[in-house]
């Protein structure tokens, strides 16, 4: 199955070694048996057609969705046009980015920056999913789906983030605004670089601590594995 990461941006430059680019993170999340395939779109490429591969997977940025990027449109325009020919996968940005694309709508929130481990209540289970009540995952973002594309369910989600995290009933489509490939070392390290700048000294100490308590990443990455297989 050949799987498409569409990058729309990547770790700051002085981790890239020793962590990898968002790619290598989500190969490692989703694991072996995937045809993985690499779109720099924040560069300006997009796919010749979402046929290409069998699903796509929209990544992280430090961009919001309302940027006037040159991008970020045509970003759009292809996931549209990738409605019901591939499966489509949004993580943080392309979460935001896939709710605008389908008549959403993505602020930055007044309520400030989510950042540490963040737990998610599962709302509606899907056939992908398995029993877990609820899942504890990175977080690091500030914009937020407000508005609710007119197909999607909310699958899980926080009092934070109460569109946190949705299932397209209209196409093969999910996406979450937590960071299930993010290993926890990588979080703390970003956190460490936006101390003091987009972080108070309380806000970067709480949220390195939350990162120490045991995490779903591994499950996470297993429910969109899963959902990724039962689209075959």
């Amino acid at each position: 199955m050949k799987v498409g990461i569409l990058e729309t941006g990547g770790p700051p430059e002085p981790y890239e070694v020793p962590f990898g680019d968002y790619s290598a993170m989500f190969e490692r999340l989703l694991g072996d048996g995937f045809d993985y395939a690499v779109v720099d779109v924040a560069a300006g490429a997009l796919p010749a057609s979402p046929e290409n591969c069998y699903a796509w997977l929209v990544t992280g940025s430090a961009a919001g969705v309302y940027d006037d990027l040159p991008w970020i449109e045509p970003l759009k325009g292809f996931l549209r046009a990738a409605k019901g020919r591939a499966a489509l996968i949004g993580v943080c940005f392309g979460h935001q980015v896939m709710a605008e694309a389908f008549g959403g709508k993505v602020v930055k929130s007044p309520k400030g920056w989510g950042v540490g481990l963040h737990t998610y209540e599962v709302m509606d289970r899907r056939p992908w999913m398995d029993g877990a009540p609820r899942v504890a995952v990175s977080a690091t973002h500030q914009d937020q789906v407000v508005v609710l594309p007119p197909a999607a369910t909310v699958f899980a989600a926080s009092a934070f983030t109460p569109y946190g995290a949705l299932a397209y009933d209209d196409q093969p489509a999910v996406s979450i605004q937590l960071h299930p490939e993010f290993d926890p070392a990588y979080s703390k390290a970003l956190i460490e670089s936006r101390r003091g700048t987009r972080f108070t000294d309380a806000e970067a100490d709480a949220a390195i601590a939350s990162l120490d308590a045991p995490n779903d990443h591994a499950r996470v990455g297993e429910w969109l594995r899963r959902f990724l297989e039962g689209r075959r």
